[in-house]
């Protein structure tokens, strides 16, 4: 196996590689020694990936290289990223005695990787952590970047840090024990990045979504590293969120997050199911507005429904009220001066931020569901 970085993350001293590739649980440990500053992991995983052979196939590999690692699980599900879950994780890795040269390793998707290194910034005013995705939506979305956080009553992600890790760590044959359902929500942010930056790669999702869901290796293989590159060209750029551009990579969230926040961050609605309904009513909006063709929002649409994944909240046996969707959107990340501001696109492959939408056109579109 290649020992070289997939891909880098460029951000001057805080740059960090990304490793890709199938197998490499096995090799963790030679790649990961060479960062610490002391041979101590504290691993933080969930209850329902302990299930599954990852931990162990981490841990001999780690243990191989010469690692002492201790072992936290935290409860399986999006409940988990609470003040109350928090608390129990920095209280846990005290307990078992983290120190400042020690280092947090995220495996699981993307709740453990949020929480983890949620904990990781204000344990002992923050230490080292490396993330391993596991989840397709983690490893093309929340583990690149430095976003962490944990949700509260107000909306989702609204408490957290900015931490980059030292690394990522990629396994793609971890995906292989993922359920079909988990599956097809990641792939809702693939999907994204063709929306938001590259009509191309949209095109080529469209002609093979369905291997890649279906489990063809290479189709994995191209489709993570392409989404990986866009994140992380938009991520160099705009690190903190600061200039407007990493604000497109939330294309459909402002709608997602309210549609996640009133069905209770639950089973009933994951987070890739609520992107997917949210980027379909973000291109309705463009269209609605005169920015964009209305056959890119049929395009996205057809495309999302024909893997699997739903276009409208109905086609879930799910009901919003428009008015407590329009109450939860009030506490998005992106407003400014009290505006709500949109992520919306002028077709497929170039997004863009407005301010330019109002209440009355946006209860018609959230109505019509």
């Amino acid at each position: 196996m290649s020992r070289q970085p997939a891909l880098t993350v460029r951000l001057g001293e805080r740059s960090y590689p990304i490793h890709l590739g199938a197998g490499l649980l096995e090799d963790a440990g030679s790649r990961i020694a060479p960062l610490l500053r002391e041979p101590r992991l504290f691993l933080v995983t969930d209850e329902n990936l302990r299930r599954t052979p990852h931990p162990a196939r981490l841990t001999q590999s780690l243990t191989e290289a010469g690692l002492a690692v201790e072992t936290l699980s935290i409860p399986a599900g999006e409940a988990s990223k609470s003040f109350t879950g928090l608390e129990r994780l920095v209280e846990a890795l005290l307990e078992r005695g983290i120190e400042r040269r020690s280092t947090i390793l995220a495996l699981g998707g993307g709740v453990t990787g949020d929480l983890a290194g949620f904990a990781a910034a204000i344990v002992l005013r923050g230490v080292d952590y490396i993330q391993i995705p596991t989840s397709l939506l983690a490893q093309v979305d929340s583990a690149v970047g430095g976003k962490t956080g944990i949700n509260t009553r107000q909306g989702k992600n609204l408490a957290g840090a900015f931490l980059q890790p030292r690394a990522v760590l990629i396994d793609t044959a971890v995906l292989d024990t993922l359920p079909p359902r988990e599956l097809r929500a990641g792939y809702a942010e693939i999907v994204k990045y063709g929306c938001i930056r590259d009509a191309g790669f949209f095109s080529w999702l469209e002609r093979h979504g369905p291997e890649l869901l279906a489990g063809d290796a290479a189709a994995r293989g191209h489709a993570i590293r392409r989404s990986l590159e866009i994140k992380a060209e938009i991520v160099a750029r705009d690190e903190r969120e600061e200039s407007g551009e990493r604000a497109l990579l939330n294309f459909g969230h402002t709608f997602a997050h309210a549609y996640e926040a009133l069905s209770g961050y639950g089973d009933r609605l994951l987070h890739g199911e609520a992107v997917a309904l949210g980027m379909v009513k973000a291109a309705l909006l463009a269209s609605r507005l005169g920015l964009a063709p209305e056959t890119d929002a049929e395009r996205l649409r057809r495309h999302l429904e024909a893997v699997g994944l739903a276009a409208s909240p109905r086609r879930l046996g799910l009901h919003f009220d428009p008015e407590a969707l329009l109450a939860s959107m009030q506490h998005d990340k992106k407003i400014a001066g009290g505006r709500l501001r949109f992520v919306l696109w002028r077709g497929i492959g170039e997004a863009l931020l407005t301010e330019a939408v109002r209440r009355d056109m946006l209860h018609e579109l959230l109505a019509a569901d």
